[in-house]
């Protein structure tokens, strides 16, 4: 491809690339985090475009460069419409745009949603491992039972292969169901049990993932949590400040997150300080900052979810359909140079 040329990347395309690759994507995302750790990363903060009288519906500018191996820039555009859900539709959609760092020309326009999910899902099985040091994952709580826990679900199966049990809650029943119906089509050796509140999966494992859709603190009992959890908290929002502050928090990038009245900008507002932010998961990857202060105090895990990790798998996805002839090639995309003509 020249310069003037485009890749045009369809769900279908990327699904095909992605599939059955958790391993390699999460070492992507923990390599993405380092990079981005050591400097080599220029990350603005993401902005949100909403509409008047409606703070529900959403759609997210992510742009990034990563450097390292990557060494690409780009956007993601991903609109987050919840009620999409009772439509029959997915939350979310998004694309994607690579540039080159040399010419600034667009290089590729993909499907973004498979992306933005899998590099989720790929940061909190990191986490996990990473985290959840001192004792076997034999079963998670999973509330939420949406696209992004069930992502999260393939990625903890790559890692942790003793894992067996699943304890699934959502607000909407017949969601609890389907989710379980899928996960033993893809896991035939899973054992999938439903409850009925998020104490029940509190109370049942101490590894627990949180996607789900809350904009607002919606949990504030500090005793629903077991001593030694991990909590992979997705979606941000869904914890009281009296919880964050009395929890080990972890995050991806402490700037970043400290925004968009996540639990821990709530935190941080009332408190007036970030103190209860330990460190980023990219400090205990590079061993600055053990995994745990303790075996038994709860360990909640924040992810912004930065543009960086988009930039990192969407290049990788580029790559593969470039040596393996994917997607459509688009000549001459740009427009004629003004000094040719």
């Amino acid at each position: 491809m020249n310069n003037h040329d485009m890749l045009i990347l369809t769900g279908d395309d990327v699904h095909h690339i992605l599939e059955n690759q958790e391993q390699t994507i999460v070492d992507l995302v923990a390599q993405a985090y380092i990079t981005h750790a050591q400097g080599d990363s220029t990350l603005p903060q993401s902005s949100f475009l909403r509409f008047p009288d409606n703070q529900r519906d959403r759609i997210i500018a992510l742009p990034a460069y990563l450097g390292g191996n990557t060494d690409c820039a780009g956007v993601k555009w991903i609109a987050s419409f919840p009620g999409n859900i009772d439509r029959g539709l997915d939350r979310a959609s998004a694309t994607i745009l690579l540039n080159s760092v040399e010419t600034g020309y667009p290089l590729a326009i993909m499907e973004g949603s498979i992306i933005s999910a899998k590099r989720t899902a790929a940061s909190a099985a990191l986490a996990a491992r990473t985290l959840h040091i001192h004792e076997p994952v034999t079963s998670v709580g999973i509330i939420g039972c949406g696209l992004i826990n069930f992502e999260i679900v393939q990625f903890l199966h790559a890692l942790f292969p003793d894992l067996t049990t699943l304890v699934l809650f959502d607000a909407q029943p017949d969601r609890t169901k389907h989710f379980g119906e899928r996960i033993q089509k893809r896991f035939d050796r899973c054992e999938i049990i439903g409850v009925h509140s998020i104490r029940e999966v509190l109370q049942h494992t101490r590894l627990v993932s949180f996607a789900t859709t809350a904009t607002v603190p919606h949990i504030a009992d500090r005793s629903l949590i077991q001593s030694g959890s991990t909590i992979l908290h997705v979606s941000l929002r869904d914890f009281a400040p009296q919880i964050i502050l009395d929890a080990d928090n972890v995050v991806d990038d402490i700037d970043h997150v400290c925004r968009e009245r996540t639990s821990v900008h709530v935190a941080a507002e009332q408190t007036g300080n970030r103190a209860h932010m330990r460190c980023t998961l990219a400090d205990i990857l590079q061993e600055k900052e053990t995994a745990r202060t303790s075996a038994t105090k709860p360990i909640i895990f924040s992810p912004f979810g930065l543009g960086i990790l988009d930039i990192a798998l969407s290049h990788y996805t580029y790559d593969i359909a470039l040596r393996k002839n994917h997607g459509i090639q688009v000549p001459s995309f740009a427009a004629t140079s003004w000094q040719r003509m």
